[in-house]
Formats: C-alpha cells, sequence, structure tokens
C-alpha cells in the first residue's frame, strides 16, 4: 500500500502534464501581467488628466465664466483648459476680455493643478490610491521628477510641492509691489496672483489690463525681470533649484544641474543675441524701440520663448529666421522633472556630446568629468525622433484640414504646441474646429507623451538569451 501511494505521489510530481492541463495556468498569468500594465501609473495619469481637462471645459462652458450668453462653444473650453492644464498658453480668445472673473480663477486653478501636478502627481498618485509601489513605477516616477533616489516619494512631493508654492508667493509679492502703481490694490493682487502662477509654472496666459497685453510692458524691466525669474525657476526644476540653493560651488552640483544650467545659460544668451540681430531692425516688432528696450525685450524673448510662451511682440510679425530659431528653442525645451516641455534641455545637450564623439571617433561620451551610458545616449536619439516624429503628423494633419494658413504657421503652432509653450504667430485663431481640436492633442500628448515614453524604454524583462550574428550597414 505504501509502495503504491509513494508511486503515486512520484507519478504527481515527476509525469509531465500535457499541454491542455497547462493552458489555464498560462493564460491566467499573462491576464494577471496585461491589468498590470493597463492599470500602470502612466496610464492612471494620462486619465486623470483627461478628467481635469473635462471638468475645466465643463466649468469653462458654464455661463458664468464667459461673457456670452448661454452656454459656451465646447470646443473653445476644451482647447482653453487643455492649454491651461498642460500649461501651454495656446489660446482662442483673449484671456483677459472673453472670460470673466470667474473663467479667469478657473484658468488660474488649473494652470496651478496642471504645473504641480506634473511635477508631483506621478510621486503620490499610487500613495494616495493605496496602491503598492512597484520597481517599474519607481523608475517611472524618477524619471518623471528627475531624481536619483528610489525612496521617499511622500516627502519628495511635500517638498516640491512647499518649494513651488513658495517662489509663487514671492513672485506675487514683487509684482504686487510694482502693480500698486498703476492699479487699485484689490485689482494689484489679482494680476499679480495671476501672473505669478502663469509665470512660475510657464503658461503664458494673460490677463493685463492692456489691450496690448504684454507688450503694453516691453520698456518695464522690473515687471520683465519678475516674470523672467520665474519662468527660469520653474523651468529648471526642483533638484538644480536645490543644489543652486544648498551648494556653495558649482563643482559639488549634480552631473544633471551642471547639464542643465549650463545648456540653459547658453540657450538663453543664444537666444538673445540672434533675437535682437534678426529683429533689431524690423519696425513692427523692437526696430522703434531704443537700444536699452531692445535688448531688454531680447532677453525676456530669449527667456520666455523657450518654454513660457509669454511674448511682448507680434510673432506673426517676425523675421522667418526668428520663427524658426525660436521653432529650434521651444523644441529644446527645460529641465527634466520641471514645468517646461520640450525634448528637455539634458537630451538635447546629450545628443550634441554623442556627435561630437563620433567626430573625434571616441569611444565614450563624456561630460564634465562624468561618462554617459550608451542606454542614455539611445533614450536621447529615441525621445528626439518621436518628437520630431509627432510634430511632423500634427504639421500634417493641420495642412490637410486647414489649407487656407501658411505652412511655416502651422509648423510653428505644431512645435510650439507640442513643446507646450505657447507662442503663436496667430494662426491658431485661423484654424477650425477640427484644428483646434489636433492643436490641443497635441499639447496634451507633448505633456504626458514623455512620461509614456520614459516607461517603455525602461526594460520590463529579462534579456534575450541570444544575439543575432553582426553584419555592417552601410550609412552616410
Amino acid at each position: 500500500m505504501d509502495t503504491r501511494f509513494n508511486k503515486r505521489l512520484g507519478d504527481i510530481f515527476i509525469t509531465k502534464p500535457r499541454r491542455s492541463e497547462i493552458a489555464p495556468i498560462t493564460f491566467n498569468v499573462n491576464e494577471r501581467r496585461i491589468n498590470a500594465r493597463t492599470f500602470s501609473s502612466p496610464l492612471i495619469l494620462v486619465g486623470v488628466f483627461l478628467a481635469l481637462i473635462l471638468v475645466g471645459a465643463f466649468l469653462l462652458s458654464a455661463p458664468f465664466a464667459h461673457h456670452e450668453q448661454g452656454w459656451g462653444d465646447p470646443i473653445l473650453s476644451i482647447f482653453t483648459a487643455t492649454s491651461a492644464v498642460t500649461v501651454t498658453g495656446l489660446i482662442v480668445v483673449d484671456t483677459a476680455t472673453y472670460w470673466t472673473s470667474n473663467g479667469q480663477v478657473i484658468i488660474l486653478l488649473l494652470m496651478f493643478v496642471g504645473g504641480l501636478g506634473f511635477m508631483t502627481l506621478a510621486a503620490f498618485l499610487l500613495a494616495v490610491l493605496g496602491q503598492r509601489v512597484s520597481m517599474a513605477q519607481r523608475l517611472l516616477i524618477r524619471e518623471s521628477l528627475g531624481s536619483e533616489n528610489m525612496g521617499g516619494i511622500q516627502r519628495l512631493s511635500v517638498t516640491i510641492v512647499a518649494a513651488a508654492i513658495s517662489i509663487q508667493v514671492i513672485g506675487f509679492l514683487a509684482l504686487f509691489a510694482r502693480f500698486l502703481f498703476s492699479e487699485s490694490p484689490g485689482e494689484a493682487a489679482w494680476q499679480a496672483l495671476f501672473h505669478s502662477v502663469s509665470g512660475f509654472n510657464n503658461a503664458g496666459f494673460v490677463i493685463l489690463n492692456h489691450s496690448d497685453g504684454l507688450h503694453a510692458f516691453r520698456e518695464d524691466f522690473v515687471v520683465l525681470s519678475i516674470i523672467g525669474w520665474l519662468i527660469i525657476l520653474g523651468s529648471l526644476s526642483f533638484w538644480v533649484v536645490v543644489d543652486l540653493v544648498s551648494k556653495d560651488s558649482i563643482r559639488k552640483f549634480s552631473l544633471v544641474s551642471k547639464i542643465v544650467l549650463s545648456t540653459t545659460i547658453v540657450l538663453i544668451i543664444t537666444g538673445t543675441l540672434f533675437f535682437l540681430f534678426a529683429e533689431s531692425n524690423n519696425p513692427k516688432t523692437i526696430g522703434d524701440l531704443p537700444l536699452s528696450a531692445q535688448i531688454g525685450v531680447s532677453i525676456f524673448e530669449g527667456v520666455s520663448g523657450r518654454t513660457a510662451g509669454f511674448s511682448t511682440i507680434d510673432y506673426g510679425y517676425a523675421r522667418p529666421a526668428t520663427d524658426v530659431f525660436m521653432s529650434l528653442l521651444m523644441f529644446i525645451g527645460g529641465a527634466t522633472g520641471s514645468v517646461a516641455g520640450g525634448i528637455k534641455v539634458t537630451t538635447f545637450f546629450i545628443i550634441v556630446l554623442s556627435i561630437v564623439a563620433i567626430i573625434r571617433e571616441r569611444a565614450h561620451v563624456t561630460a564634465f568629468g562624468r561618462e554617459i551610458s550608451p542606454v542614455t545616449v539611445r533614450r536621447s536619439y529615441a525621445v528626439t525622433l518621436i518628437c520630431l516624429a509627432f510634430i511632423f503628423l500634427c504639421t500634417l494633419c493641420l495642412a490637410l484640414t486647414n489649407s487656407h494658413v501658411l505652412i511655416r504657421d502651422l509648423a510653428f503652432e505644431s512645435v510650439s504646441a507640442f513643446g507646450t509653450v505657447g507662442l503663436s504667430t496667430g494662426a491658431t485663431g485661423e484654424l477650425n474646429g477640427l484644428g483646434h481640436m489636433i492643436v490641443a492633442i497635441t499639447m496634451f500628448i507633448g505633456r504626458v507623451g514623455p512620461i509614456i515614453v520614459g516607461l517603455r524604454m525602461v526594460p520590463n524583462r529579462e534579456a534575450s538569451p541570444y544575439r543575432y550574428a553582426t553584419e555592417p550597414v552601410t550609412i552616410g
């Protein structure tokens, strides 16, 4: 009896099961993997921000949010809500005159939540929902925030929120002191609050009590300086600001901080000099201003035109060369983990260094005495090519649906929307409803797309046990 029992027990562990017997087990494992992917944090983020846009659009459509009779145009409301949540700043109607005070408050809240959300929501959303943070999700959070650490997510998010609010409060106080000279205390406080939030979050929305908007402040160096510094701080990322505040020597900065600061300074200086050179003799932009004002406007455009979209000129009258160069700056954007869009300055820096290394026939890419991993270099090229492809697709769709607009203007709007910058040659107002929806989708993809691409580049499976044979391929 014992022998027969042991034999049967051995058959249970030794006998190889048939395919039909293991099929249900294999199906269940795959089903669990699919569910884990389906409800991973990037899709949660996409859903949350889509919901935020829809709620904002509903509120903006309400009669109390605008000066039109009855409920507003839903496409206009969706476009404006998307522009505010993605902190882009592209508009179809004038923010100061079309929207009521209630509508402007809604836009302010959407900018505030959108700016803070993209810096912090990926960090504490899972904790709020009570979900376990997996290793892949930790990698995603680290990628979206530009962090080097895997732990302390809640503490990190609280610190980032506190720092962001503190900077915006300082900006509010500075602008309030300036606007008191020209506005009543209540109006000065509202203007200062709105533009402080819009400036730090690189949103580009303006509600100034002037028909020309920020154009009326082209010679007001105080206002331009305050907004300019808010833009810079918002586009540097939390980690770079921490290094600037806590470390007394540049040598102690992290490699990312060194790359971000050096590239940002070079881009601002280059943008300023090019703008001044191209537009100084253009009377429709800055040619009629004194030299000091021309330099001030050029510096501001070099700062804002890269990430924020505040503008003191009408880019519809700018030189074609200016539009092309500003498109490059918008495509590059700001720092990883900041409110700015674009491919990010670190990506651009790594691509330039890798090209230099190839030309010099060097096997490794190095910067500031550190080697950059080949994986990071490959990811930089992948992100750049994906972004270029999507901008081309957006421009193509706009050209098919809005053939009455010049292709130059459509390309400029596409780069501005995808980079969540907000500069415009005026083409946005000329687009039809379908064109507005294409631009709105582009703004949304420009903000959440890099997070999703970052997740897809995180290895989630073991390396293949084999490799194919190598064969040379001619290029160039």
